[in-house]
Parts: C-alpha cells; sequence; structure tokens
C-alpha cells in the first residue's frame, strides 16, 4: 500500500502532492514501483494534529479519487469521518482507513452497504491529544500487544455485526500511535499474536519515529523521516514474515524490492538440502 498525502502537515511527506496532477503522477510511480493499493489521506495524523474539517478534507482530495479508480486503481481513503467516506466511496474508493476504532460501527454499515473493506487501526483517543513522536509512559500498558490485540479483536466484531465478512476487515496495531518506541518495537516483535486472530493485517512501520528511536546509536541524534530507510525495511520484514498481508509504505520500489529477496530466501529455505544449488568454484 502506498501512501499519497494530500496534507499540508504530514510528519514526512506534507505539501508534497498538494496537486492534483502531481499526486496522480506519483500514485502511478508507486504503482509500476509494486504498490497494490493506493491510500490517500487529507487529515494530518501526525502526534498534536488538529482535526480537518470534512469541507477541507473534501475539498483536499479534489478529483485524485475519482482519476485513479477510473483507472482500476484500488484507491484507500484515510480518514475518520463517515461524510468524507461517503465521499469517497461514491467516487470510486474500494476501503476505508481509520485511525479512530471508535468510529468503527459507523464505517462498517458504511462500508457494507457499498462493498468496501475497512481498515481499523489502534489508538488510544485524538491525534492532537497524542504525546510527542514516539513518546509516552510504559506504565501505559501492562502488556501493550496483549491489550492491542483485545481491543481490536472487539472492534473487528463490532465491523463483523455491522455487515462485513471476515476478511473485509484489516486490522493494523497503531505503530507509534499512542505508544512509544519500546511499546511500538514490542507490537512488531510479537505482530503473529495479532495475525492470529484470523483477520488479515496491515502494519505501518513506513518512517515512524519509533524506527529511529530503536536503530539510533547513543552518540547521535535520531535520523529524520527521509533517512528511516534502513529501519523500515528491516521492520516491514519483521512484519511480513509474522504474517502482515500488508504494508502501509512511502517507499515502495525499496521495500518492494526487499519483500521479494526475502520471499526468494524463505522459498529456499523451504526447500530440502537435497535440492539446494551447490556453491560455484571459483577458478
Amino acid at each position: 500500500m502506498g501512501v499519497l498525502n494530500r496534507t499540508p502537515d504530514s510528519f514526512s511527506d506534507g505539501g508534497a502532492y498538494l496537486d492534483d496532477a502531481h499526486a496522480i503522477e506519483r500514485a502511478e510511480a508507486m504503482l509500476a514501483e509494486g504498490a497494490g493499493t493506493i491510500d490517500v489521506g487529507a487529515e494530518s495524523t501526525r502526534p498534536g494534529a488538529p482535526s480537518v474539517p470534512d469541507a477541507e478534507q473534501i475539498a483536499r482530495l479534489g478529483g485524485v479519487v475519482e482519476a485513479l479508480a477510473s483507472r482500476g486503481v484500488v484507491v484507500s481513503i484515510d480518514t475518520t469521518s463517515p461524510r468524507v467516506a461517503a465521499w469517497a466511496l461514491e467516487r470510486g474508493a474500494a476501503a476505508i482507513n481509520t485511525v479512530d476504532p471508535a468510529r468503527t460501527p459507523e464505517l462498517a454499515r458504511l462500508c457494507a452497504r457499498r462493498g468496501a473493506d475497512l481498515v481499523i487501526m489502534h489508538s488510544r483517543g485524538a491525534m492532537a491529544s497524542m504525546p510527542g513522536f514516539s513518546q509516552g509512559e510504559d506504565a501505559a500498558y501492562r502488556d501493550v500487544v496483549s491489550e492491542v490485540v483485545g481491543a481490536l479483536a472487539g472492534a473487528a466484531a463490532e465491523a463483523r455485526e455491522a455487515g462485513l465478512a471476515a476478511d473485509e476487515v484489516l486490522l493494523d496495531p497503531g505503530l507509534g500511535f499512542h505508544k512509544n518506541a519500546r511499546q511500538s518495537l514490542a507490537l512488531v516483535a510479537r505482530l503473529a499474536e495479532l495475525v492470529s486472530l484470523g483477520y488479515p493485517v496491515l502494519a505501518g512501520p513506513s518512517r515512524k519515529s519509533f524506527v529511529a528511536a530503536v536503530a539510533t546509536r547513543e552518540d547521535a541524534a535520531p535520523a529524520p523521516p527521509g533517512e528511516r530507510l534502513g529501519g523500515t525495511i528491516a521492520a516491514c520484514l519483521a512484519c511480513a514474515r509474522a504474517g502482515a498481508r500488508v504494508l502501509r509504505v512511502h517507499d515502495v520500489a525499496a521495500v518492494a524490492q526487499a519483500l521479494r529477496f526475502d520471499a526468494a530466501l524463505r522459498a529456499l529455505e523451504a526447500r530440502p538440502a537435497s535440492a539446494q544449488p551447490t556453491a560455484v568454484q571459483r577458478a
């Protein structure tokens, strides 16, 4: 899933794709690099970000959703607003991606009527109340993994009651959302526990601050968002190996290449030793 932000203030690429033509060009580039879905958002989800009125979100989305959908592109809309979600689905979007699990019943009913998928991300509260990047008390969770899994299991049940099938509900652990770096790392390490619920899992470690916090030397400052590709790839591979079905990323080409290499490696690991190629002797 390629990220296409139509926002002036997103943490990584805010303001880069406000023009429709430029946004469509970026979406097409990500598709060529290996993205299967384009996730379009018009409201920043960075820490401290204020909510954006529905009308402004719709204005920011402009003609991009319809233009991409008309070309057969699978479009997801990143929003917490039922009105914005309905507007996007009417113009061909195929999924809603929400960072507010409290909106699950209403958004699930909307998706059920429209034949769309729903991505439910774990978060505790609004973005405006979220501490700084990868900040938060360890005591906020007794066991972050079990609590996230339990909360998402409940949200998934609500979505099923609203009419969605199991394969139409995707669960996202919300890496970095109201969680510190240690808590996000634990969710990556134990992602299989979320996968075990039986729903498709979407993970979004791309360029997140926890990646920099975990991978920074003690004598160095954390890398800015654009310099977190190495950690992003490592996190994506870990999530994929744990069973994540979808990875939401900014750097599609690099992550797709890493996933293809890892798939080839796992295929070789699965072959019996007698069937594996022998070493080539150098002259």
